[in-house]
């Protein structure tokens, strides 16, 4: 998923660290701008990745080396789980055999654990500030004994039954388990266009869930990653029936997955794709460029994607009456073409 290189042995707790890498986001429509606005480089929109080595039983009171990685995951906005879904013979499991449910289920318990015992922090203070007299407080704990009962209950704090306007009771918590989740099973060569039966094991697991289930052969992609030729990769990718790295698909799914989309800024010394999340006003995307940008804003002139790309210029977008100034009310769209205007 990035350039960042890892340690990755057939052992199991061969590295005592997270790695940590930039993913740039691919994205077809930033060379497709570039054939109209000439540029000197063109910038990808990127996300942080951690890669946090497998958790086992007992990594939520230390065992292995979990504690040492439940920080990495605390403060990440998503998580990822992958599960093995290939035999290797060479290539020993921690538990003794391959099986992606239990796996995803062991790793789900520790999480969960370690969440309840966070909550259970949480009411003691709450209660403190109930009995003085705090009406919020009170209101506070109804709610964080529901996220209780449902953790105790073996469910992940996402699923609780509580209302939106309710949640921001444990947005200072970081819980594990109320993080967005996506699941890649990582499978052997043979099975990269087609699930093998560790991948439909863990898709019948998962029917009553709300979970985005892909399928990955991480040896394939290794592979591919290390050429540079294009003409090479596509060659490569028919040999396995592959369409496009099986990566570029789990990167855009996990952009999405976090709420995230992309505006764009053009000119002749950069194209460039900025991250923002969904919802975000003219102001605050400008603040993703530069704080000044967002101080200082006057307004944001703005082009679509598809306008542009449809009439071959900024000039000719104005002509057809589809260049748009907005002010601070107005809420980026994925894709739009942004020029700030400001002062400070």
């Amino acid at each position: 998923m990035s350039n960042t290189k890892a340690e990755a042995t057939n052992y199991a707790f061969a590295t005592n660290k997270s790695n940590i890498g930039v993913i740039n986001v691919p994205d077809p429509r930033l060379p497709e701008l570039t054939k109209l606005q000439p540029t000197k480089k063109e910038v990808p929109a990127t996300v942080d990745i951690v890669d946090v080595p497998g958790l086992t039983k007992g990594s939520s009171r230390g065992e292995g080396v979990g504690n040492a990685f439940l920080n990495d995951i605390k403060s990440s906005d998503a998580i990822i789980h992958v599960l093995r879904c290939f035999d290797d013979e060479n290539l020993a499991h921690v538990d003794g055999s391959v099986d992606p449910v239990r796996d995803w289920e062991t790793v789900n318990f520790e999480l969960q654990v370690k969440d309840l015992d966070t909550i259970d922090r949480k009411i003691e203070r709450t209660e403190k500030l109930a009995r003085a007299g705090d009406k919020d407080a009170k209101a506070d704990l109804e709610i964080l004994k529901t996220y209780k009962d449902h953790l105790e209950d073996m469910q992940p704090a996402r699923t609780a039954p509580v209302k939106p306007s309710q949640t921001h009771v444990i947005d200072d918590l970081f819980l594990y388990s109320a993080k967005p989740v996506m699941i890649v099973c990582n499978v052997d060569d043979a099975s990269a266009t087609e699930d093998n039966k560790y991948v439909e094991a863990v898709r019948k697991a998962m029917e009553d869930e709300d979970i985005k289930i892909l399928r990955i052969a991480a040896g394939i992609e290794s592979e591919i990653a290390e050429l540079d030729d294009e003409d090479e990769r596509r060659e490569f990718l028919d040999d396995y029936g592959l369409s496009e790295p099986s990566v570029n698909l789990l990167i855009r799914e996990a952009y999405d997955m976090l709420n995230l989309q992309s505006f764009f800024t053009i000119g002749e010394e950069e194209n460039r794709a900025w991250t923002i999340r969904k919802g975000m006003t003219a102001p605050q995307a400008a603040g993703v460029i530069h704080s000044d940008l967002e101080k200082g804003f006057i307004r944001a002139e703005v082009m679509k994607y598809q306008d542009f790309i449809e009439l071959k210029s900024e000039q000719a977008v104005k002509d057809a009456g589809k260049f748009h100034v907005e002010g601070k009310s107005y809420v980026v769209d994925d894709g739009d073409i942004l020029h700030i205007r400001f002062n400070v």
